[in-house]
């Protein structure tokens, strides 16, 4: 396997906020709803593609993600999706949801609008984060290029 890298369009979408279960965890940087992308440390490009123990270690990144996400911004629901037509390295996005948020309830994919966090919007969830999420290493936390 190769050395993994991050996705350059994903790099300046996104905060990395750190490693979960060999998956790195980002941050996509809008407010206007939690959005969550979980990048497998692989160069395989789809879920089945990996193995056992990847997938594993994969779910539980997912499980402990979805907990937090509900939990802290009292999502009612979650969507999850491994789509990747426009990037294809393996990423699943895991984004709260809410009848009160912005485009509820279309698909945020479809809706172009943006707010990009501020400084102290992005130290608020990286506390969060890094509180409520055991076992990540947020030791290479990055801000988009």
């Amino acid at each position: 396997m190769s050395k993994f890298s991050l996705h350059p369009q994903l790099a300046k979408d996104c905060f990395v906020l750190g490693r979960l279960e060999q998956s790195q965890l980002l941050l996509l940087n809008n407010t206007l709803v939690p959005w969550f992308i979980l990048v497998p440390e692989t160069d395989v490009k789809e879920i089945y593609q990996l193995q056992a123990e990847q997938q594993q270690s994969l779910l539980s990144a997912l499980n402990l993600l979805s907990v937090f996400i509900t939990s802290h911004f009292h999502s009612e629901k979650l969507n999850v999706a491994a789509i990747g037509n426009k990037v294809s390295q393996l990423h699943i996005h895991v984004i709260g949801r809410s009848p009160s948020d912005y485009c509820w309830p279309g698909v945020v994919w479809a809706d172009s609008r943006i707010s990009r966090y501020d400084d102290k919007q992005l130290a608020q969830v990286r506390r969060a984060v890094e509180k409520q999420l055991p076992g990540l290493d947020a030791d290479c936390f990055q801000s988009p290029v």
